[in-house]
């Protein structure tokens, strides 16, 4: 038998040559194309619809603005009303019957008040005082007296307590018109005076006004550094040593009630007192106070 012979050939896959022909031809030329320096920009816009767009976008800008002043106004006269109600609740409520008051023991509301103002000034702390300033055809006199208060026990500790009884009576001794007003520094607590501290302070801040108010007097709080602005005791240079030099300057009469560094409660009772009041110093004068408008 005759033995066949195959010749293998590799199958390959014939070159399309007429793609490379075609991809040959399709070759961007490149130096036909004008350089992008001779290129000029060129756009179009509808002048209707611009001059549109921009008086909607004024107006959007201007009715946005406006709605921010009215939010702020508004917000304004929310918190003038909230303090308005807040004083109105410290003031003194008028009795329909006059012997109401007299038998509480305070003024007669019918007592006149013509040629004399009176303020009073307390620093509510359980190392303050209480100052009373009245101003007549005289002049002006002042008074300063210490924060009544009593030892009372604590857990195991003793403390000391302001005492309710006491002030009331003191408030009653100085017989004064209804509704006199009463500046009382606002009490702040502060983190490094601690848990007792923030108790203390806010109980002596509220037993005060409570005890103002029911003794027939309006009460004003006053934050501490409102009124120290005023006399320039503000900072941290400051101590309260300057509170009683400048307390002695505004009253020279009193000023040997000042001398001791305990006494700085009275010092600033005092010049709450002399804040609410309106007085200062003159610039340039000592031992002279200057009302103001």
């Amino acid at each position: 038998m005759e033995t066949l012979k195959i010749r293998t050939q590799s199958l390959q896959s014939p070159k399309p040559q007429f793609m490379n022909s075609l991809f040959s031809r399709l070759k961007p030329n490149f130096s036909s194309i004008p350089s992008l320096s001779c290129l000029k920009p060129f756009c179009t816009t509808n002048p209707l619809t611009s001059s549109h767009a921009l008086r909607t976008s004024s107006s959007s800008n201007s009715s946005a603005s406006g709605d921010r002043v009215r939010v702020r106004a508004n917000v304004a006269e929310a918190a003038r009303r909230l303090k308005e109600d807040w004083l109105d609740s410290l003031s003194y409520p008028y009795p329909d019957n006059q012997t109401e008051l007299s038998a509480c023991g305070g003024a007669d509301s019918t007592q006149s008040n013509v040629g004399s103002e009176w303020a009073i000034g307390i620093d509510p702390d359980i190392s303050g005082a209480l100052a009373l300033l009245k101003t007549d055809e005289s002049g002006c006199s002042a008074q300063v007296f210490d924060a009544p208060y009593l030892k009372v026990l604590v857990g195991k500790r003793i403390r000391k307590r302001l005492d309710a009884k006491s002030i009331v009576q003191l408030l009653r001794s100085f017989d004064a018109p209804v509704g006199t007003t009463a500046y009382i520094e606002q009490s702040i607590p502060y983190p490094k005076d601690g848990k007792q501290g923030w108790w203390s302070g806010g109980f002596g801040y509220g037993l005060w006004i409570g005890m103002l108010v029911a003794s027939g007097y309006s009460v004003v709080p006053v934050p501490s550094v409102t009124w120290k602005n005023e006399y320039e005791l503000s900072g941290s240079n400051r101590t309260k040593d300057d509170s009683r030099r400048v307390a002695s300057t505004l009253f020279p009469s009193l000023s040997s009630l000042l001398t001791r560094k305990k006494d700085h409660g009275r010092a600033e009772a005092l010049l709450i007192a002399a804040y609410g009041k309106g007085l200062k110093l003159k610039s340039g004068t000592s031992c002279i106070l200057d009302e103001l408008p």
